[in-house]
C-alpha cells in the first residue's frame, strides 16, 4: 500500500471552531477516498491559533521558531493540503494570510490544495473565489475545482445527504484523484545538501 500524508490547516480562532469542524470533515472524507484507492493516510492537522505568536515573530525577524518550523516542514512534506479559513470582512482572516506569507518559496508549487471556508452568512461564500483561490493560484498550487463553504445553516440538521456533505464528498474525491496520480511527496529540500560532487568541489571544477 502507498503511504500518503495530508496536511490540514485550520485558521479558526474560537474553541470549539466551525472552521476546525469543516477541516476535520474534509480531511476524513479525503482519507476515506484515498483508503478506497489502496493508500494508507496520515493526517497532520495544524491549528494556526497555536502558532499565532510564532507566525508574527517570523514576519518580524525572518526566522521561524522551532515549533513553527516543524509545521512549515510538515506542510512542505505533505502530498496534499487542506486549507480552511473563517471569512472576516469578505476575505480570509489575517492569521491565515500571515501563515501562507511565511511559507517557504515554491513549497506549494504543484501541490494539490483543497480550499474551504466558514462564515456567518452564505453570501461570504464568494470570498473563496475572489480571495482564497487567487492567493493559492499566486503560490502556484494545484487548487481543486470544488471549494467548500459552510454557513451556520449548513450545520443545522446536517446528515449524510445534505448539500454540505455532498460538496465535501465531491471535493474529497477530486483531492484523492489528484494525489493518486502523483508520486509520493519527498518532503522539503535539504538546504545543506550538496548539489555538486565533492571531488569536483575540491578540484575547483565547474560541474556545468
Amino acid at each position: 500500500m502507498t503511504g500518503r500524508t495530508l496536511a490540514v490547516v485550520s485558521a479558526g480562532l474560537a474553541q470549539p471552531s466551525s472552521t476546525r469542524l469543516l477541516a476535520d470533515q474534509l480531511a476524513a472524507a479525503a482519507r476515506d477516498e484515498l483508503a478506497g484507492r489502496g493508500a494508507t493516510v496520515e493526517l497532520r492537522t495544524v491549528e494556526l491559533r497555536e502558532h499565532a505568536h510564532d507566525v508574527v515573530n517570523h514576519l518580524l525577524t525572518g526566522f521561524a521558531p522551532a515549533a513553527l518550523r516543524q509545521t512549515l516542514d510538515a506542510v512542505a512534506a505533505a502530498d496534499a493540503l487542506i486549507a480552511v479559513t473563517p471569512i472576516f470582512n469578505a476575505s480570509y482572516n489575517g492569521l491565515f494570510k500571515s501563515f501562507f506569507d511565511v511559507i517557504d518559496r515554491d513549497t506549494l508549487a504543484g501541490k494539490p490544495v483543497l480550499i474551504g471556508a466558514t462564515g456567518g452568512t452564505a453570501r461570504h461564500s464568494l470570498a473563496l473565489e475572489h480571495a482564497v483561490r487567487p492567493m493559492f493560484t499566486y503560490l502556484r498550487a494545484a487548487t481543486l475545482p470544488t471549494a467548500v463553504f459552510a454557513a451556520p445553516e449548513d450545520w443545522a440538521g446536517d446528515d449524510g445527504d445534505s448539500a454540505l456533505r455532498s460538496r465535501i464528498r465531491r471535493a474529497a474525491a477530486e483531492l484523492a484523484e489528484q494525489v493518486d496520480r502523483r508520486p509520493p511527496a519527498t518532503g522539503p529540500a535539504d538546504p545543506f545538501a550538496l548539489t555538486t560532487d565533492f571531488a569536483d568541489l575540491l578540484a575547483g571544477r565547474d560541474p556545468a
